[in-house]
């Protein structure tokens, strides 16, 4: 009976280098330290038993990964793939689950508002869906379709039977275009709305300011000061913007605001000044149009759709003007409260530019199309029924 040689080694100069590499490799998994010893004192000429005793394996360990190295070089040195442990839930539970994160808990007869994981994996037990579940697999599950339904976000249906022409209407003018023609160079839109009820709060102990590995403190107990309201008009092609501080909103502060924009150039001249607004009670209806158009016949009042102030691109200016100048809420008079704001509009238009509104005519189309499929959806059942 014949004696079984060992493979030969021949190493290569890239083969040697990647070997070494990993031997010497700081982090370099133990298990492929040793496969690679194992290969470089086989290219060495020593035997098997050498080896072994060197690496302190037994002869098969190094009888293996010689021979594997010898057929199929470095590859030959990783792991084989292996089957796994058996899968404890079927692909039918899985959907089964996933079924029930994408509906409301009502509907499964639990009195919660929305679903979290730990409550999901007691409800699958529960409702006999499986015997035992992790809230650590419910996780992964959801997680693969990016399923939240702990999280929510509220939305408001359109409701205006007008939507899309005062829609259509209000995205043509910021493409610069009023029924189906271009605006002149001598034509502006003002996109304008009131911020209301910016209070003053003064805390009772002075804010401390951020210091290393220490975020800025403010104190929570705090007393009213007063409350203002901060009107803007912000011109949307030319970016910038317009405000003024009055006690309260209303009809008087809105032409006020008025007054302040179109008796200065280039609006107290301009052809005509269209004027975007919301339908607050400052300037809703046809009667707020003709009151704007007597006191200045060159400016045209455009409402956006009824529950669609998110049209009206001041609302963006608002967003700004909250996160850089009233959050967090400290001043000590109301007075404070209106020189930052007016000092706030100076810096901004200082560097202003004109805000890059992405939503279109084609948007808009796309909106509608799906709120249509919406409605067709919840009809069909009704009919059914």
């Amino acid at each position: 009976m014949g004696v079984c040689q060992a493979a030969k080694i021949q190493l290569s100069a890239s083969e040697r280098k990647q070997l070494g590499k990993i031997v010497r490799g700081h982090k370099s998994p133990v298990r492929d330290k040793l496969r690679a010893q194992i290969v470089l004192d086989a290219a060495r000429g020593l035997s098997n038993a050498v080896i072994a005793g060197r690496n302190q394996v037994v002869v098969d360990t190094v009888r293996k990964w010689r021979g594997r190295f010898a057929v199929k070089r470095l590859a030959g040195l990783k792991d084989l793939p292996r089957s796994g442990r058996p899968p404890v839930f079927t692909p039918v539970q899985v959907a089964e689950v996933k079924a029930l994160a994408c509906q409301m808990p009502a509907d499964a007869d639990v009195p919660l508002a929305r679903w979290s994981c730990p409550e999901l994996a007691r409800h699958i037990v529960d409702a006999g869906v499986a015997e035992a579940i992790s809230v650590a697999t419910v996780r992964r599950w959801l997680a693969a379709d990016a399923i939240k339904p702990w999280q929510h976000r509220s939305w408001i249906f359109p409701r205006d039977p007008a939507f899309a022409i005062k829609a259509a209407r209000v995205l043509d003018l910021y493409s610069r275009v009023w029924e189906g023609e271009p605006l002149g160079e001598n034509e502006y839109v003002i996109s304008s709305d009131e911020k209301t009820s910016i209070q003053a709060r003064c805390r009772c102990h002075p804010s401390l300011p951020p210091g290393k590995a220490r975020m800025m403190r403010i104190n929570h107990d705090y007393e009213r000061g007063g409350a203002t309201a901060y009107l803007a008009a912000y011109d949307v092609h030319r970016a910038g913007v317009f405000g003024r501080c009055e006690p309260t909103t209303g009809i008087k502060p809105f032409m006020a605001l008025a007054e302040q924009v179109m008796t200065q150039q280039p609006y107290a001249s301009a052809k005509r000044v269209f004027w975007v607004v919301d339908n607050g009670s400052s300037h809703r209806g046809k009667k707020a149009s003709k009151r704007l158009a007597k006191r200045f016949p060159n400016a045209v009042m455009v409402h956006t759709p009824v529950h669609a102030s998110w049209l009206n691109q001041v609302e963006i200016y608002f967003s700004v003007v909250q996160r850089k100048v009233v959050s967090p809420n400290d001043f000590t008079d109301l007075a404070e409260v209106k020189d930052r704001l007016l000092e706030f509009e100076k810096r901004y238009n200082a560097t202003a530019r004109p805000f890059r509104w992405k939503f279109t005519r084609n948007d808009l189309d796309d909106l509608l199309a799906r709120v249509d499929q919406h409605q067709a959806a919840e009809t069909v059942p009704a009919e059914a029924a």
